[in-house]
């Protein structure tokens, strides 16, 4: 078993980016396994921003199913499926782990529920195979950055057993604010500030303020009016641990407010 010492924080985008070749993000999804990241993980953790939930949950399933939830979009979408195999044994590790080493009191399983777009779009691009097994863990919106990270620390641990922890979200997400006169690739002012400086935040360690984004960060309500998009960012960077380097791996735009920027963070093994 290869020890891992990488994890990722990927802005999924649109659901489009599940068939639409115009997109240049779906280029670098694509390329994942053989410019990103070339080892093979034992299992993938995902931390979607679409499952927020009260309490942290895990999915414990013997293979996923794909979940649909999205509206309005070509009828092809909803006939893409993922089934890669569940990990009930990588769920129980993560609710032992967020209950002895995170303190929490209460973890939940789910055992019916499959992977949402946040997981099998980005995963349907790097894995195609689907041969790997993925768990699902999701945020807590009700909750803080700080809190996130936390989680993150306690599931440090599942790096050394070759687990691949990626959180799924997006570097900005204000549905409401979507331009779609703007051409792909071009920000609008307010949310190219923001995604500037979450960048270099990052890049210059200052995962605190990051943890306190909402009054260190310009533009913080408008670029996320709600944070369940931002807080897999945090799973992974405490995952990474506080002196690991962080790196900007990929980044765009599309409808002038929906930042792909996606980012790795590495500690020594």
């Amino acid at each position: 078993m290869e020890k891992l010492n990488q994890t990722f924080y990927l802005s999924h985008g649109s659901p489009r980016l599940s068939i639409d070749d115009t997109l240049e993000a779906r280029q670098f999804f694509k390329s994942w396994s053989e410019k990103v990241f070339q080892h093979k993980p034992k299992s993938i953790l995902v931390i979607s921003a679409h499952w927020d939930t009260e309490f942290p949950s895990v999915n414990t399933v013997l293979h996923n199913s794909t979940i649909h939830d999205f509206n309005g979009f070509p009828d092809p979408m909803y006939k893409l499926k993922y089934e890669a195999p569940g990990d009930i044994e990588l769920g129980n590790r993560v609710k032992e782990l967020l209950i002895g080493e995170g303190g929490l009191k209460r973890v939940d399983e789910d055992t019916e529920r499959g992977l949402d777009h946040g997981a099998w779009v980005p995963l349907m691009l790097m894995y195609p195979e689907a041969d790997i097994p993925v768990c699902q863990h999701s945020v807590q919106s009700s909750q803080s950055g700080t809190y996130h990270y936390n989680i993150g620390k306690a599931l440090a641990p599942l790096k050394g057993e070759g687990v691949l922890i990626i959180g799924s979200g997006s570097a900005t997400h204000n549905l409401k604010k979507l331009e779609f006169s703007i051409p792909n690739g071009s920000p609008v002012p307010w949310a190219l500030e923001f995604d500037h400086w979450l960048r270099d935040s990052l890049l210059q360690g200052r995962y605190g303020d990051v943890n306190e984004w909402e009054e260190k960060a310009p533009n913080a309500k408008m670029a996320h009016p709600w944070p369940e998009h931002l807080y897999p960012l945090h799973v992974a960077m405490g995952a990474a641990g506080d002196g690991a380097k962080a790196d900007q791996i990929y980044t765009n735009w599309q409808f002038g407010s929906v930042s792909y920027s996606s980012y790795s963070f590495t500690s020594s093994l």
